[in-house]
This record gives C-alpha cells, structure tokens and sequence, in this order.
C-alpha cells in the first residue's frame, strides 16, 4: 500500500485547490482535501447483493457481493472515524411504482426488475417496492447515526433527489464511492457528479458489477479515462489514516 505522499513515476497529483493529501489512483493520483471528502454507498441492498434479491432472482451473478460489503464496512468504519460523512443511496420505487414510470419511460423498457415481475407476477410488489426486504439495505451496512440516506428512483443518485444541495451545504468537493454496481449505478452517479464539477473517486474492489466480469473492467476503464479516478479500499484507508492531524 501506498503512502499519502506517494506519487506515481511521471505523474504529478491533480485535485482541487486546498487539497492536503494525495491518494493513489490511476490515472494519476489525487489530492484531496479531508474535510471535503464524502463516502458514498450505492444501493447495498437486499435487491443487488443478498441471495434472493432482485438481481439474483433476474438470473445476475452476485457472488462478488459478499467481498464488496466487506471491502465497503472497512471504508466506511476509516470514514466515519476520520469525520468523512457517509452517504447511502437507497434505489427504489413506492409500493404501486407509479415512480417507476409506466409504458411511456424507458425505465419501464430497461429495468430489470420491472422486466422480471411481468414475467414473474407472483414477484409482483417485491422488488425494489419501498418497506420491502429487497429494497432494505443489507444488514452488514446499516447506516449510523450521523450517516445519511438519499432514496433514488433511477440508476443517479443525482437524478431527482436532494445529493447536490447536501453536499454543497458540507462543502464536499470529492466523492468517493463503493457500492453496486460498478457499471450501472455506481458509473452513473459519478457521471453526473462529474458534469457538476466533484472530483470522483471509486474504490474498485468496494465495487461489483451486473453482469460478467468485462463490465467491471469497462466501467473502470470509462471512469478513469473520462470521468474520475480509480483506487483501492487499502490505499485510501491507508491515505486517510495517515492524513496530517488537524
């Protein structure tokens, strides 16, 4: 693992002006200012990472869940003792999905979920219905006190919901997430977060994706060549722990 002060042969770090550590990342290394940082948690769900979820019943391999919610219990422990706020998003729709959209949203079209109850309708209600098991955050992850939850309706956290006024009113400039999945949820709200000028950080074995292991790799690949950086659970707790004392 890395020191905060390390930085990549060739590289010299990037990052927003007041920045006081430099985390290891490709493509190059980051600094980032502590007390502008957050954790952000995307969709640690029953839904997208428990057996009997959403994604496990649409026929998705979530084997890899298990690593990411140990990887991500450890971030947000280093975070929550760093006085990093830990944000959680939460993904999902009222118990009639009038949230969803019907036939006239290409969500109704692209959901997953939404495609597997018409064709299982005894699943109707299930999944991803707000009050639900499947929409309930796993049990390793529950948010503490001082933690905060922002529920979505669509794959951005940033879509609809009130993330951009609670990180200004912080005055968070760097995201750092974790979650599921890497190549839906995760790489869309970093993608937004990107248009509205965060520096965005994911912490790739904190991460799993839908689908086969190419689209991790794709969504890492996109996110470090256009829209963010790229590191690991060990080298930001590494860098955090190390940070100079305030």
């Amino acid at each position: 693992m890395a020191g905060p002060e390390t930085v990549a042969a060739g590289f010299a770090p990037v990052g927003p002006p007041g920045a006081a550590v430099t985390l290891p990342a490709r493509p190059e290394p980051l600094r980032i200012n502590v007390k502008e940082t957050a954790v952000i948690v995307v969709d640690m769900q029953n839904a997208y990472a428990s057996p009997g979820g959403y994604l496990d019943l649409a026929g998705f391999d979530i084997s890899g869940a298990a690593a990411a919610i140990d990887k991500i219990r450890i971030t947000v422990e280093v975070a929550r003792s760093a006085g990093i706020p830990v944000i959680f998003f939460q993904n999902g729709w009222d118990k009639d999905y009038a949230e969803a959209g019907g036939p006239g949203s290409p969500n109704w079209y692209k959901s997953n979920a939404l495609k597997t109850m018409r064709k299982r309708p005894e699943l109707a209600g299930q999944l991803l219905a707000k009050g639900g098991w499947d929409y309930a955050l796993v049990d390793a992850l529950k948010p503490e006190p001082g933690d905060i939850v922002i529920p979505k309706t669509r794959y951005s956290g940033f879509f609809n919901t009130n993330i951009d006024s609670v990180l200004r009113a912080r005055g968070i400039r760097n995201l750092v997430f974790t979650g599921i999945a890497t190549n839906v949820c995760v790489e869309s709200s970093l993608r937004d977060a990107f248009h509205l000028e965060y520096f965005g950080v994911v912490l790739e074995d904190a991460t799993h994706q839908a689908g086969p292991d190419f689209a991790q790799r794709a969504a890492l690949f996109n996110i470090e060549t256009f829209f963010g950086w790229v590191t690991t659970v060990a080298d930001f707790c590494g860098t955090i722990s190390q940070r100079p004392a305030d």
